[in-house]
């Protein structure tokens, strides 16, 4: 049996046992990823998804491929050397035979049946999935995309998220921690919500400054904002859920990514070969942690 093991991003080492060749599930995982996160999708002028490290030598080890959310090549490399990290990744990659893939902002926008995904528990993207945990009510897209792909219609950068029934601030906060598995997280209240209520959410997974300044919303809910994008907020105010960038993004994986994968590589086996597992990394988690 061979895995597909899934990263919000990779990790070192990278085990190794007989399996099947790397050179069999990168392309069923190619394919199986352009359709639950078309490429068309991704915020393309600044970002690096797709396949960022191919196969080009069969390879038996118990790891065939890497999905990481983001990407580990992500600013321009010069030179590849054991020094640096994630330059290290990727040639421990090279070396080994395992492909790395990363969806990244395809997964963020992709459309998720977006006016019904929270009341039908239908999600797709990471933002809908974040919409998921906050209770009922529908979703939209912040920043819609332009010149979209057919069916993807209603796909577009981040989550403008209506309650059915307005609820307190103190409400969303524990459906947050709910959600993401936090015991603490940050909040930034306006005056008006401490003791007034939430009817409108502005979501953004990761940093959400460059999506969320702007929008007008009861709250803002992403992994982190500058200082002064908080400040502005509240004077606006917007009150302010930041729960540290990877701890919006990781959840996903497990509970949207992973199944999706699993049916859609359930589909790509062949006759002659064993079956795909796909797991998710159990050491993967956010550096900073609230004391």
């Amino acid at each position: 049996m061979s895995e597909v093991k899934l990263y919000r991003a990779c990790v070192w080492p990278l085990p190794s046992r007989p399996s099947l060749s790397t050179m069999s599930i990168l392309p069923k995982v190619v394919r199986a990823m352009q359709r639950i996160a078309p490429l068309e999708l991704s915020e393309s002028a600044w970002d690096n998804v797709g396949l960022l490290v191919g196969s080009f030598a069969p390879n038996f080890n118990q790891v065939g491929a890497i999905v990481a959310y983001h990407p580990p090549i992500f600013k321009a490399m010069k030179r590849l050397t054991t020094q640096d990290t994630k330059q290290a990744i990727v040639l421990k990659a090279i070396a080994k035979g395992v492909g790395i893939y990363s969806p990244h902002t395809a997964a963020d926008n992709t459309v998720g049946g977006v006016n019904h995904c929270i009341i039908t528990g239908e999600y797709r993207t990471v933002n809908d999935w974040l919409a998921s945990g906050l209770g009922q009510g529908t979703c939209s897209p912040i920043l819609p995309t332009k010149n979209p792909p057919e069916g993807q219609e209603q796909s577009g950068s981040g989550r403008l998220f209506t309650f059915q029934e307005t609820v307190s601030l103190a409400t969303v906060i524990e459906n947050v921690k709910k959600l993401t598995n936090l015991k603490h997280i940050r909040v930034a209240t306006a005056e008006k919500h401490v003791s007034g209520y939430i009817s409108t959410v502005g979501i953004c997974a990761g940093s959400g400054s460059s999506v969320l300044n702007g929008v007008q919303a009861d709250l803002f809910f992403t992994g982190e904002m500058g200082h002064h994008d908080v400040l502005e907020a509240l004077n606006q105010g917007t009150s302010v859920i930041l729960c540290e960038h990877t701890n919006t993004e990781r959840g996903y994986l497990r509970a949207v990514l992973m199944p999706q994968l699993i049916r859609m590589l359930s589909n790509e086996a062949n006759s002659g070969e064993g079956p795909i597992e796909v797991v998710c990394s159990e050491v993967d988690k956010d550096p900073m942690v609230i004391m």
